[in-house]
């Protein structure tokens, strides 16, 4: 059963014990489609307002691509999931045992990509947020604002998700390019989520 289908206490009530997915890397993308969703809910309070008629259509836009990251975060939390425990599978075998040869490095680089897909993701999303701002009804700034903060805190968890994997690759000239790439990324969508914090405290 995919992420999405599961009811939420028995999501946490997985999260909750003693196996290995869902896990942080779940949470990661779970937490970036809760993101995009709490904004959706801005735009859906705006893209009929009077008074904001003129970003009607920019605002649909913006719906349109919400929804569709909402999705995609959670594809990315099963994605990670399922990295998890292919490479948890691995990670029991001898180091010389052919099926952990033969596919550890696969197994390795899924479970980089699943959180560096959410991180690229909830980029996307701040930038979206950034421009939101200004555009959706600023009696739901307070909403926007926690979409923001939850962007940050699913770009943060994705971040230590592809970090925890680094030190598995054979290639450290990659690994640092990673964590480089994800530290530009998290500091962009900092940025980003304080200027929409500093503009929706000037609407409440």
């Amino acid at each position: 059963m995919t992420i999405a289908d599961q009811p939420f206490g028995d999501l946490l009530d997985g999260l909750a014990s003693k196996a290995p997915t869902p896990g942080g890397g779940a949470v990661a993308g779970m937490t970036a489609a809760t993101a995009a969703a709490t904004a959706e809910m801005v735009v859906a309070y705006s893209v009929d307002k009077k008074s904001l008629v003129s970003f009607r259509d920019q605002n649909l836009e913006a719906q349109q691509r919400l929804q569709a990251w909402r999705h995609e975060a959670l594809h990315l939390a099963d994605a990670d999931a399922q990295a998890y425990s292919t490479l948890n599978r691995l990670w029991k075998l001898p180091k010389d045992d052919a099926d952990r040869v033969a596919n550890w490095t696969a197994a390795v680089d899924a479970a980089i990509a699943a959180p560096q897909g959410v991180l690229t993701l909830c980029t996307a999303l701040a930038e979206c947020l950034d421009e939101l701002a200004t555009t959706t009804n600023p009696m739901l700034a307070s909403d926007l604002a926690i979409a923001a903060i939850l962007t940050s805190s699913a770009a943060s968890c994705a971040t230590w998700n592809v970090r925890v994997n680094l030190p598995l690759l054979d290639d450290q000239t990659r690994a640092t390019a990673l964590d480089a790439a994800c530290s530009r990324s998290t500091n962009t969508i900092q940025a980003l989520v304080e200027s929409i914090e500093q503009c929706c405290r000037r609407d409440t």
